[in-house]
């Protein structure tokens, strides 16, 4: 199968950052785009944004990904191409120190930094290898490459996250099948909306997205292997 025929899918489209890479992907490609989230209403309104924004073929999978057996079952309707792009976006944040976190907590970080993303290429991997050209996005974070004494399981998480992307990209070197993971500083999205923080000193999601489909349109030659972005004046405190 054809790369450039391909469809873009991407989790945790339902909002803030995963929707911003939509919306740009509509803009700026033809890619048909499939939409990975367990809110099945806040993914509608991003199919309306992604259509508004240009997109011809939209598809929303309502999905809780950290559940393995539910996103196996998941079908792709013929006249949709199968993805040759994953970007896994999915992710939740936990602002809580380590020995404040309860197991169920810690495990829910676990589940939903790591297995949404180890769920979704075990899903579609089969699929990734009959294209002449495939692309796995893991969106990590600077918290993979630090601890982080406010947020240590999630910190723990994305360790994890990233040491699988690592590990993955190791397997799959001599396929033609690209594996990138993006370390992300402090991004505006949901995640900061109960907190003190100035939107204008965060990373734009915009940005973020047009870096993504950027690195989608690379030659076969060429991979960004590892890209840490951060916000321009450092990391940002509460004010």
């Amino acid at each position: 199968m054809i790369y450039k025929n391909s469809s873009v899918l991407i989790t945790g489209a339902s909002q803030g950052i995963g929707r911003s890479i939509a919306i740009t992907f509509a803009a700026v490609s033809n890619r048909p785009i499939i939409l990975l989230a367990r809110n099945k209403k806040k993914l509608q309104e991003t199919k309306r944004l992604c259509n508004k924004a240009g997109a011809d073929q939209v598809l929303i999978l309502s999905c809780d990904a950290t559940d393995s057996e539910q996103l196996n079952s998941l079908s792709i309707p013929g006249d949709v191409p199968a993805p040759g792009i994953l970007v896994n976006n999915a992710g939740s944040y936990l602002y809580k120190t380590v020995s404040e976190t309860s197991r169920a907590e810690f495990q829910n970080q676990i589940d939903v930094n790591l297995f949404t993303a180890v769920n979704t290429v075990n899903r579609f991997l089969g699929d990734l290898r009959k294209f002449d050209r495939a692309l796995i996005i893991n969106i990590c974070s600077v918290g993979a490459l630090q601890g982080l004494a406010e947020s240590g399981a999630y910190s723990a998480a994305k360790h994890a996250l990233l040491g699988y992307t690592r590990s993955l990209r190791a397997e799959l070197k001599d396929t033609d099948i690209g594996v990138t993971a993006i370390n992300l500083g402090q991004t505006h999205s949901p995640s900061w909306d109960e907190s003190t923080m100035s939107p204008k000193k965060l990373i734009n999601p915009s940005d973020v997205a047009s870096l993504i489909v950027q690195m989608t349109e690379l030659s076969e030659r060429s991979l960004v292997e590892e890209i840490t972005i951060q916000p321009q004046h450092g990391r940002v405190e509460p004010m």
